[in-house]
């Protein structure tokens, strides 16, 4: 096993009863809250007791989730169909504000619907990254292509890269000059890669190379840093289900399997050394040795 997994680690299952738990965020107050998209829920578990209660019973189908520098719960919610909403999703990216309302952040670029946004992520400027795939039903879509966007302060929406068939989990680093995404198209023959991209000089983004690739696997989901940047990627399926750890240079550095197929992680506890790990009806944890590298730590 890889140093930052001790020998003695063991996976702990500490909530069940999902239909495909996503999005886990660490909050300020030793909670971990995540999403179940197609159930249009949030919900919050406690690190100290344990226990697992609903946030948010109508949470516009939320996905990826995180909370920014003034711990304020941004997420992305889908515009995938349910049968429980025949609509759809609401094709947006919204923020929970301290005062309880929710701000619609972004749902429209050149006047067209966002395709579903999935994941996100902050700069050091606090400038919100987002990926815009389409998983299901494509028969809707407005946008030409499944795009990165950013956030800006202002609130203006730009399309930063269009060159990935699916984007999916999406992380930067800390000093903003890589971007590192998932694409992740489950169609046959579809890219299943992990791929870092690099900044140029006048503020635009090239790919720089690919950390992984799942070839025909199932492929990756969402991922988090721990404090030297090494990326926890979730993918796979059967024997390959589990955390996927790389440098950020694409180099090795362990694997955490999962009983289940895997979907995004985050680090959370007083020491930031437990990662949480969604997987499909459930959250497990398992204690690292390693610091996760979270926007408000």
């Amino acid at each position: 096993m890889s140093s930052l997994i001790p020998q003695d680690a063991k996976l702990e299952k500490v909530f069940t009863g999902a239909v495909f738990s996503e999005g886990p965020a660490s909050d300020r107050r030793g909670h971990v809250l995540f999403s179940d998209c197609s159930e249009n829920l949030i919900f919050s578990f406690d690190e100290t007791s344990g226990q697992t209660a609903i946030w948010s019973a109508d949470s516009a189908h939320a996905n990826g989730m995180n909370f920014d520098a003034q711990g304020r719960l941004v997420v992305c919610c889908d515009g995938k169909n349910y049968p429980s909403n025949p609509k759809g999703g609401i094709h947006a990216v919204r923020r929970y504000e301290k005062d309880g309302t929710i701000t619609n952040l972004a749902d429209r670029f050149n006047g067209k619907k966002l395709n579903g946004p999935n994941d996100l992520c902050f700069d050091a400027e606090g400038r919100i990254y987002f990926t815009d795939p389409r998983y299901g039903d494509k028969s809707d879509i407005e946008q030409d292509v499944m795009g990165v966007y950013r956030i800006d302060l202002d609130g203006t929406l730009t399309r930063v890269i269009e060159d990935l068939e699916s984007p999916n989990g999406i992380l930067l680093s800390k000093d903003s000059k890589s971007l590192f995404l998932v694409d992740h198209n489950p169609d046959a023959g579809g890219a299943r890669t992990l791929v870092k991209y690099r900044s140029t000089a006048n503020g635009s983004w090239i790919k720089d190379k690919v950390l992984l690739d799942f070839g025909d696997d199932y492929g990756m989901d969402g991922m988090v840093f721990d404090e030297n940047e090494n990326i926890y990627v979730t993918g796979g399926s059967g024997v390959t289900a589990g955390v996927h750890i790389v440098s950020s240079n694409g180099d090795s550095m362990g694997f955490i399997p999962t009983p289940e197929t895997p979907g995004n992680c985050t680090f959370s506890g007083p020491n930031l050394n437990y990662l949480y790990v969604c997987a499909s009806t459930s959250l497990y944890r398992i204690k690292l040795n390693a610091k996760g590298l979270l926007t408000w730590s």
